[in-house]
């Protein structure tokens, strides 16, 4: 049978044995349970995995359960010594891990089944790169994943069977399923996950030296730069710590940036300011103008080809299911949205985006039906 009518054979019947019921693994058995499939619960907790089937996750292991699939889903710093004694205790099941780094993880297990005489062709790497800046089971949703990208990252030793069971997983979370090699993977969330992770942390640190009145004018942009500050600190540790050697030149390359920035603020301060420094402010500024154009959009399209309108919604019950009900009459897709309140304010202002052909169309309806703007982007 060649591989790719070997991955076509496979489906994913279960039973899917779950270890570790928090945020991650507890949202991957909502989601896996509400579609009928078989979900076993293991944590190291007893009330974790008590309170993760109550909560809908899937049920406790009884004698006799043989899974089919195996997810592993601990934190990074004992993903691989668990992936190895499931594949050691489950010598039929495929066995992944949900790790936010790979590389490493890959390595470790790929040498502890050669020490043990374990098959390696049973595991394969995986990330779906969705989340909350709150932990734990509690926290968990069957929809987390859904629109998210499930990244799929197999070994040299990864069987067809192996991959397709990770990927059928991804569908079955509502993701798309995005093939990578481990060492890109890790390149690319230390971009897109672990830096901003840390300059959202450290921002929101230094409000610590705020006063109550600066906080209290607080608006959106505050808001949205800290929001993944909340984060729980010990995994944050451990993933940071599994990706360091890909992070740190970033990290360098921001101080770099803030340097230059900052001598040119202080510079402004002068008597006598230094010509360029305003030219210097600028360009960082445009310098992320440029990288905000290159995140993809829903429909993986650049910035440009979307347009972001802010109208005006009345504090009052109904007022934004009419807005989005009247682009729905007017067949107007909705691409994006995103709300904006502050205490006090009685109006809200909803930053829809649509498609840049539908701007004029939506610019219409939106007169036509008597909705205030703010503005377009």
């Amino acid at each position: 049978m060649s591989i790719e009518a070997e991955r076509e054979a496979v489906a994913l019947e279960g039973p899917i044995l779950v270890i570790g019921a928090g945020l991650i693994g507890g949202s991957i058995g909502m989601a896996l349970a509400h579609a009928g499939l078989d979900v076993l619960v293991r944590d190291s907790s007893p009330g974790t995995t008590l309170l993760a089937c109550e909560l809908g996750a899937g049920r406790q292991e009884e004698r006799g359960d043989s899974p089919q699939l195996v997810v592993v889903a601990t934190p990074p710093d004992v993903s691989a010594r668990i992936v190895l004694e499931a594949l050691e205790e489950f010598p039929e099941a495929c066995v992944l891990d949900v790790a936010s780094v790979k590389q490493h993880i890959a390595e470790e297990i790929l040498a502890g089944a050669r020490a043990r005489g374990l098959d390696s062709s049973r595991y394969v790497g995986t990330h779906p790169m969705a989340g909350r800046e709150v932990a734990g089971v509690v926290a968990a949703r069957g929809d987390l994943f859904r629109g998210r990208a499930f990244v799929v990252v197999p070994t040299p030793a990864t069987s067809p069977r192996s991959y397709a069971l990770a990927k059928l997983l991804g569908i079955e979370l509502g993701a798309a399923v995005v093939e990578i090699d481990p060492d890109a993977h890790d390149e690319a969330v230390a971009y897109v996950s672990h830096v901003p992770q840390i300059v959202a942390s450290l921002l929101a640190g230094r409000l610590t030296s705020a006063s109550e009145a600066a906080l209290g004018l607080s608006g959106q942009g505050l808001r949205d730069t800290t929001r993944i500050a909340a984060s729980d600190p010990r995994l944050w540790v451990e993933i940071l710590s599994a990706n360091a050697g890909r992070i740190a030149p970033i990290l360098r390359a921001l101080g770099d940036d803030l340097a230059e920035l900052t001598q040119a603020l202080e510079v402004l301060n002068e008597p006598d300011p230094q010509p360029g420094s305003r030219a210097r402010i600028a360009r960082a500024i445009a310098s992320g103008n440029d990288g905000v154009a290159r995140i993809p959009g829903k429909h993986g399209g650049g910035a440009e080809n979307f347009c972001k309108l802010t109208v005006l919604v009345p504090d009052e019950p109904g007022e934004l299911a009419r807005l989005l009900g009247d682009m729905g009459e007017e067949q107007i897709n909705l691409e994006d949205l995103r709300l904006e309140h502050s205490l006090g304010q009685r109006v809200g202002l909803a930053h829809v985006s649509v498609m840049r052909a539908d701007e004029q169309r939506l610019t219409a309806m939106l007169e036509k039906r008597g909705w205030a703007r703010a503005g377009t982007e």
